[in-house]
C-alpha cells in the first residue's frame, strides 16, 4: 500500500500538476493539505476518473484537507477533537481497506503558528496538544494509524538548509519541537528518519529569493506511524523533483509504503 501526502498549496493552482503527479506516482492513498476550497467546489471528478474515492473537509480560501483512495474507505472523520469551536479544517481520517488489513489514515496541515509568541502560536501548541490526545486514542485501538501532513515543524537543525534562520520561526523553536516530540514519544515511529539518516532531506522550498535553486528547504512534512504500523513500513521517500516542474507546489510529496 502505497499513501502519499502533498500539501498542494490550492487546488486551483495544481488543477494540472497534481493530477500529472498522480498518474505518475500511483499513490493508492493521497492525503491532501491546503486545498483551499469548499467541499462542493472540489474538482473531485478529476479523481474518480482516475479511480479515486475522494473524502474532502475544506473551507474558503484557506487550509483544507482531503483524502484521494483507490481502495475502499470507511468510517470518514472530519475535525480534529477536542475543541468545538475550531471551525479550521486541518484534520480528516478514515480507515482505508487493504489487501492484508486495514490501516486508519488520518490527513493533518497543522497550524504555522507565527507570528510567535502570539495568539497563532498558542493555537498551534494547543492544537498539537489537542493532536497528542488524538494520537493516543489511536494507540488504543492497536490497529495500525498513519497521521500524514504538513506538521509546520522542522523538528532538529539538520532539517534545514540554514537552521540560524529559522531560530525564532515557529516552526523551530523549542516549544515547537517539544510538542512534537510528546507525540512521537507515546509510542509513535517519524517514518523517514526510520529509513534515511542525515541531513540535506527537504519537503518544502520558498517561492521566494531562489530557495529552489539554492536547496535552501526545510523538512516540515512527516509521516508518523503507530507500532503496528511501523512493522509494516517498507520504504518512505520524497518526491523532490515535481517541485522543478511548471507551477509547482512549495511543498513536494512525500511517501511511504506499507506491507499492508
Amino acid at each position: 500500500m502505497k499513501i502519499a501526502s502533498f500539501n498542494i498549496n490550492g487546488i486551483k493552482a495544481r488543477i494540472e500538476a497534481l493530477p500529472a503527479w498522480l498518474d505518475e506516482a500511483e499513490p493508492d492513498v493521497a492525503l491532501l493539505q491546503e486545498i483551499k476550497s469548499v467541499d462542493e467546489n472540489f474538482p473531485r471528478e478529476i479523481f474518480e476518473d482516475r479511480g479515486y474515492n475522494v473524502e474532502t473537509h475544506g473551507q474558503k480560501g484557506f487550509n483544507g484537507v482531503a483524502i484521494l483512495s483507490k481502495l475502499p474507505l470507511e468510517d470518514v472523520s472530519r475535525g480534529l477533537p477536542g475543541d468545538p469551536e475550531d471551525e479550521q479544517a486541518r484534520w480528516i481520517e478514515a480507515t482505508v481497506m487493504g489487501d492484508k488489513t486495514a490501516v486508519r489514515v488520518c490527513g493533518l496541515y497543522l497550524p504555522n503558528g507565527n507570528p510567535a509568541p502570539g495568539p497563532k502560536y498558542d493555537y498551534k501548541l494547543a492544537w498539537m496538544e489537542r493532536l497528542r490526545a488524538r494520537a493516543q486514542g489511536l494507540l488504543a485501538s492497536e490497529e495500525p494509524v498513519v497521521m500524514a501532513g504538513d506538521y509546520n515543524i522542522i523538528p532538529q537543525d539538520e532539517d534545514a538548509a540554514r537552521p540560524e534562520a529559522w531560530r525564532k520561526d515557529a516552526l523551530a523553536l523549542p516549544e515547537s519541537r517539544a510538542a512534537f516530540r510528546r507525540i512521537l514519544n507515546i509510542g509513535f515511529t517519524e517514518a523517514f528518519r526510520a529509513r534515511t539518516q542525515g541531513p540535506g532531506h527537504y519537503t518544502f522550498w520558498d517561492y521566494q529569493a531562489g530557495a529552489w535553486n539554492k536547496n535552501d528547504g526545510i523538512r516540515i512534512d512527516h509521516f508518523l506511524l503507530s507500532p503496528q504500523a511501523a512493522d509494516l513500513l517498507t520504504d518512505c521517500q520524497i518526491d523532490k523533483d515535481i517541485r522543478a516542474r511548471e507551477k509547482p507546489s512549495d511543498h513536494v510529496p512525500i511517501w511511504i509504503t506499507l506491507d499492508a
